[in-house]
């Protein structure tokens, strides 16, 4: 990616620890909106974080109840970006970048509403079960229909430029995966500045942890699990899976093993190359690091997908990440997608519906070795179109991704 912005000035707080991460997330984040904006392990699951509930957990009866958190959420994501903004200064330039992203979202609004109905009143979505004791600890769990057998799962981390990312951003993918027979637990995390990249990193693995140990009391299979990131989210789940194959390296104690995790698929990842104090959070300087090349061989097969036309984290992050996993011996590739943005594959190719490449690949992989679920996809009806063309092509024509 570009080079960094000039050093910004020490915020002189108390714990000189605490600095250094407000530092990085800050530089972090202003690294990736500069392509945008133009300028400890937890305890025992069932003994003291998550007590044994019943199997079938009760949904949520008051609509009331429901529409209060879903307020309460987005008054906290409203606030957290504001301050954000604030806090690193704007200008002229930002603020038209962001008018642009206003009319992006409008223009993709019928699509948002039908999914958001579905993510409220759909009784295949399990929304905001507790996975730790942080405000953000939840995840929303997309159940298949088909209740026979335990399924595949997969955890995906969704993106949000480490400031509003947010567990309802995957509620696209989750629904449409769920319909594959395959369930998907969308983990929420602390976000910037409520919390600094090492606290999201401990947040999502305490998620990955509690679907590890509990995702069979859901009808999941524990040992057939996906981690799955897009954008700032694949920066984070790829930090939490080599720091689990790290710690395992070592002998350290866990919660979760790396063994349970069976493929890691990364869409348009925010992965960027370590300065400094950064290098504790990148990816690809810490597989470097021949400390952890014992690490490299505990990894999962590696799957990585961008657009050539992404210039909010240009496709070259993947490819340099993929020749250094493949440097120390690990099994990785990239898959690039000609002229495609940010967005369009995780946005606007699922939005129109239809055939999508990236998804069939993706349940593809999922369902290698089953025959039946793969016959099941062969005659999978195609996706239904959420957004008209025209619409689409306008979004994609002002998108500031």
């Amino acid at each position: 990616m570009a080079s960094m912005s000039p050093p910004i000035r020490d915020l002189r707080q108390q714990d000189e620890t605490a600095t250094h991460f407000h530092l990085d997330v800050r530089c972090l984040i202003c690294r990736f909106l500069g392509f945008i904006f133009g300028t400890e392990t937890f305890g025992n699951h069932q003994q003291q974080q998550f007590p044994r509930k019943p199997e079938n957990m009760e949904r949520q009866s008051s609509f009331s109840r429901d529409l209060g958190h879903a307020a309460a959420e987005t008054y906290l994501i409203t606030r957290l970006t504001f301050t954000l903004l604030r806090y690193l200064g704007v200008g002229y330039r930002w603020y038209t970048r962001l008018v642009a992203l206003a009319c992006y979202a409008l223009l993709l609004m019928p699509g948002f509403l039908q999914v958001a109905y579905c993510y409220f009143f759909s009784s295949q979505v399990r929304r905001s079960i507790v996975y730790g004791d942080q405000p953000r600890n939840r995840l929303d769990l997309y159940l298949p229909t088909n209740t026979n057998g335990p399924k595949p799962v997969v955890v995906f981390v969704t993106g949000g430029a480490w400031i509003i990312g947010y567990k309802a951003w995957g509620s696209l993918l989750g629904l449409q995966l769920a319909e594959r027979d395959i369930i998907v637990a969308c983990v929420d995390y602390r976000n910037f500045p409520q919390g600094t990249i090492s606290d999201m990193v401990k947040d999502v693995s305490q998620g990955v942890s509690f679907v590890c140990n509990l995702i069979d009391r859901f009808g999941g299979d524990p040992n057939r699990i996906y981690l799955m990131g897009q954008s700032a989210g694949a920066h984070i789940s790829a930090c939490v899976l080599l720091e689990q194959a790290i710690k395992e390296s070592r002998g350290e104690s866990t919660t979760w093993s790396v063994s349970q995790i069976k493929a890691y698929f990364g869409l348009s990842g925010g992965i960027m190359e370590g300065e400094g104090s950064f290098e504790q959070f990148s990816p690809e300087v810490r597989i470097k690091d021949p400390r952890n090349r014992e690490a490299a061989s505990l990894l999962p097969p590696i799957k990585l997908f961008h657009g050539t036309s992404d210039y909010s984290i240009p496709s070259d992050a993947s490819i340099n990440l993929v020749e250094a996993l493949k440097g120390v011996g690990a099994e990785a590739e990239v898959i690039l997608y000609e002229g495609k943005s940010h967005t369009d594959l995780f946005l606007q190719d699922p939005l129109r519906g239809g055939k999508d490449d990236l998804f069939d690949h993706v349940v593809s992989v999922i369902h290698a070795g089953d025959e039946e679920a793969l016959a099941k996809d062969a005659s999978a009806p195609p996706r239904k179109r959420l957004v008209p063309e025209i619409l689409l092509r306008l979004a994609r024509h002002i998108s500031p991704f």
